[in-house]
């Protein structure tokens, strides 16, 4: 298991890791929106999906436990690369150029930090109820009309499906690179994967709470 030790070490093994764990997560992005969007199919729709999930029993804790795993090592790697990539840089530029980098490229990290910390609250608040205990009696239609009524609530959750759209716009054409999955004729397509993914994305989730504000969903 030497080679996968110096493997996992290396900056490749890094930016591999980052990929494949990012890839998982948009997975699980893809599917929780296309679960979500049931609320406009009315109470029965997505309440019928949350009882599916939770029949699962284990098997949904497997999930759940899964992919906090896969969050974390996407977390490590990405520090570890950062820190790689500053040791074989120890002296700073003097004046730091930006001749391709997007705004969303450079600030993966700091849009990464933030979804983190959304995404504890998004759990304590519509998954385990720590912040609303009193949702412990609501089914899942009822509670998101509830959350998203309040403005605060919906602004929050849109801000955060904007920066989701922001980091996955660049880190899905990344995670093609990285991984090698590239070739000069399809290059300009897979360029655009990331960037139209990020909007479908941050629009899907983001039209639940508009709706509810707007009365569109009640």
């Amino acid at each position: 298991m030497s080679w996968f030790k110096q493997f996992a070490q290396s900056s490749i093994g890094a930016k591999s890791a980052v990929a494949l764990t990012g890839l998982a997560m948009v997975g699980f992005v893809v599917a929780h929106l296309s679960g979500n969007l049931l609320v406009f199919a009315g109470r029965d729709a997505i309440n019928g999906y949350s009882e599916w999930l939770h029949s699962k029993g284990a098997l949904l804790w497997v999930a759940r436990i899964g992919l906090l795993a896969m969050v974390g090592l996407h977390i490590f790697f990405t520090i570890k690369l950062n820190l790689h990539n500053k040791d074989a840089r120890p002296v700073a530029y003097v004046k730091k150029t930006y001749t391709k980098a997007k705004p969303t490229s450079r600030s993966m990290v700091l849009s990464g930090l933030v979804l983190l910390s959304y995404i504890v609250y998004h759990l304590a608040h519509l998954t385990f109820r720590v912040t609303n205990p009193e949702f412990a009696q609501l089914d899942v239609y009822t509670m998101l009309i509830s959350s998203f009524r309040s403005p605060m609530v919906s602004l929050s959750y849109i801000v955060g499906m904007v920066l989701l759209g922001a980091h996955l716009s660049h880190g899905v054409t990344s995670l093609f690179q990285t991984l090698g999955l590239n070739h000069p004729k399809y290059n300009p397509i897979i360029r655009a994967i990331g960037p139209i993914l990020g909007v479908v994305l941050a629009l899907g989730f983001s039209s639940i709470p508009v709706s509810v504000l707007f009365g569109l969903v009640q």
